[in-house]
């Protein structure tokens, strides 16, 4: 297939979707007004146009339109219902696929009826929609309930990049709770840095050995870096924690490794793949209860899964594998096995590819 994902080149995300399809035999052409955060593989041709910010989704259009012109891609898959699925719904793109992602469907549409408005008309533009979970698939019903079938494509790990990783191991000198997120408030970094602080208060007299041991590794930049750096010194654990700030997506599985237990406390997420790839890492998971993170997380099998924004039942779930090393290596093996069945890279593009094919058939029989 010929394909043209129309969608920003600075998020991971699209260098992963394209460097995947172009790797299953795939032509792939990116159109996008964003500069590349990662290197895309030498195959895929990226059309990068001069349009900025949110007017630009909007001006870039025509010209999208005269490029499609000329590639004639099978299917042309829009990224985000909003900025990017506005340029493709004005370029009259056909067919047209278009991928959900979060805020566009979460936050966009509800800063006013213009907003919601629009989005609801991207959708309905489609010619398929797609969500990388089912949570995020039924917030899109919620703006679009005419919509038909919502495919469910993950966002998954490439295995490959994890075979180094060995199965846990207990460590006399330290025992690392962390997580790689952006420093931002949807995800709980906050909640996360008091969890850790009341389960060290609480080690110091049960278990003082083990808290001697304890260290909190957050890995990720962001805007609220500074506040958490001063919440941590609030909370008298600055010591025992260590701010990384951002590294290159291809460092992740390094960063994992060095963790003993994965903790992501979300206020909202979309889909969870940041749980897929601490279980392709064979580490064992404390998640919230927001969004996709309990659909990529087995209850009491892979990891614990707690209400969110409640630091106590973070740091109960967080203590029951801190005081058991050998659920710890179970929980960790059990979710490489569970990512390796259910979110394999190579087995999310071939969703992904099937997905292409029945939008091209639908769209010519029509």
């Amino acid at each position: 297939m010929k394909i043209a994902l129309i969608s920003g080149a600075s998020s991971i995300h699209t260098v992963r979707w394209a460097n995947g399809l172009s790797d299953a035999g795939h032509e792939v052409h990116v159109i996008t007004q964003h500069a590349p955060c990662d290197p895309f593989v030498p195959a895929v041709t990226v059309h990068t146009f001069p349009f900025r910010g949110v007017l630009g989704y909007f001006i870039m259009a025509p010209a999208v339109r005269r490029l499609l012109k000329q590639l004639q891609p099978d299917i042309v898959n829009a990224h985000y219902a909003s900025g990017y699925g506005t340029t493709a719904c004005l370029a009259q793109v056909r067919p047209f696929a278009l991928s959900v992602w979060g805020t566009d469907v979460y936050d966009f549409p509800y800063k006013s009826p213009v907003h919601k408005w629009l989005v609801r008309r991207n959708v309905m533009a489609a010619d398929a929609v797609a969500s990388t979970s089912y949570c995020m698939a039924e917030q899109t019903r919620q703006i679009a309930p005419e919509v038909g079938s919502i495919h469910i494509t993950p966002f998954g790990v490439d295995m490959n990049a994890y075979t180094h990783i060995e199965a846990l191991q207990p460590n006399n000198d330290k025992l690392v709770i962390g997580t790689v997120k952006t420093m931002a408030d949807a995800y709980g970094i906050d909640t996360l840095i008091e969890a850790f602080a009341l389960l060290h208060k609480k080690l110091i007299s049960i278990r003082p050995e083990l808290a001697k041991k304890l260290q909190l590794r957050l890995v990720g930049g962001g805007q609220q870096t500074e506040a958490l750096q001063k919440l941590a010194s609030k909370l008298g654990i600055s010591e025992k924690t260590n701010f990384i700030g951002r590294v290159p997506h291809q460092e992740v599985p390094n960063e994992l490794a060095k963790l003993d237990i994965y903790v992501a406390l979300s206020r909202r997420e979309s889909f969870g793949v940041a749980i897929i790839e601490a279980g392709a890492a064979r580490r064992p998971v404390v998640v919230s209860d927001a969004g996709g993170l309990p659909e990529v997380t087995l209850n009491n099998k892979t990891g614990l899964v707690v209400r969110r924004e409640n630091p106590q039942a973070a740091a109960d779930a967080i203590e029951q594998l801190v005081l058991n090393p050998e659920l710890r290596l179970q929980m960790g093996e059990a979710g490489k096995q569970h990512v390796n069945e259910n979110y394999s890279w190579d087995a999310c593009i071939k969703i992904m590819e099937r997905v292409f094919e029945k939008t091209i058939k639908t769209y010519k029989a029509d």
